[in-house]
């Protein structure tokens, strides 16, 4: 099967992991899942001897399909990571434009609608919010505001298409804030998923490995297969054995 085709139908065990059960991968997943493809391997000549010690035989082949969903569910939350950050690079680049015309605007306003007590206290309002949220509001309430009350604005020379902008604005902004706020939940449940499907992957690479050292720990050259060579090479500085 394919690696979207194991994901498929390895996600409701993955996902039945429960939370205070799941883990962190503690290397690159490519490197683990590697890792992973290789013991597949290099258990094929000892597999009946790991039956024979404990391991389920069914482990074999869950650890290759367990691999291809791995990979699969961190491709999902790598792309759904490179989407977050161009949405936070898009509201970061245009939020000081739009909060920059809403001051403008108030502004203006204020000039334009010095004598009408009403209006000044709906700007009162409209100027209180600082938050992104009320930022897109406001450019919203201003469009409104200005169009009905129009003949002020008109008085001082105001640009009418400066309307139609906050408008516009407002609803690119609010767009934009939606995509990055469901951007960040998306990803968070596809990181959760992903450490899931790790934390599945781990129980058949861990379950292999052991009941290999276990029967090859006097045969070198059978014993290395059933190490990880990166956590070896991570170990080297403070003396631990895999």
């Amino acid at each position: 099967m394919s690696n979207e085709e194991n994901y498929e139908v390895l996600l409701p065990l993955a996902k039945a992991i429960p939370t205070e059960e799941t883990k962190a991968p503690y290397m690159p997943i490519g490197i683990y899942t590697q890792e992973s493809e290789d013991l597949y391997q290099w258990s094929k000549k000892d597999r009946k001897q790991l039956i024979a010690a404990g391991v389920p035989e069914g482990y074999f082949e869950k650890l290759n399909a367990a691999t291809g969903a791995l990979r699969y569910a961190q491709s999902l939350w790598s792309e759904d990571l490179k989407s977050r950050q161009h949405a936070e690079k898009q509201w970061i680049e245009d939020s000081p434009m739009a909060f920059d015309l809403r001051n403008q605007m108030i502004h203006t306003f204020r000039y334009a609608y010095r004598n009408d007590k009403n209006i000044l206290n709906q700007l009162t309002n409209i100027a209180k919010g600082s938050s992104a949220a009320e930022m897109i509001q406001s450019l919203s309430d201003l469009s409104v505001l200005g169009s009905k009350n129009i003949q002020a604005l008109e008085s001082i020379n105001f640009d009418k298409n400066l309307l139609t902008e906050c408008a516009t604005l407002s609803s690119s902004m609010a767009n934009k804030k939606a995509l990055l706020t469901g951007e960040r939940y998306t990803s968070s449940q596809n990181l959760i998923i992903r450490n899931q499907m790790y934390t599945l992957l781990k129980k058949y690479v861990d379950e292999i490995r052991n009941c290999g050292k276990y029967l090859f720990w006097r045969n070198k050259d059978r014993l290395k297969g059933y190490s990880s060579s990166y956590k070896r090479m991570h170990n080297k500085k403070t003396g631990i054995l895999d």
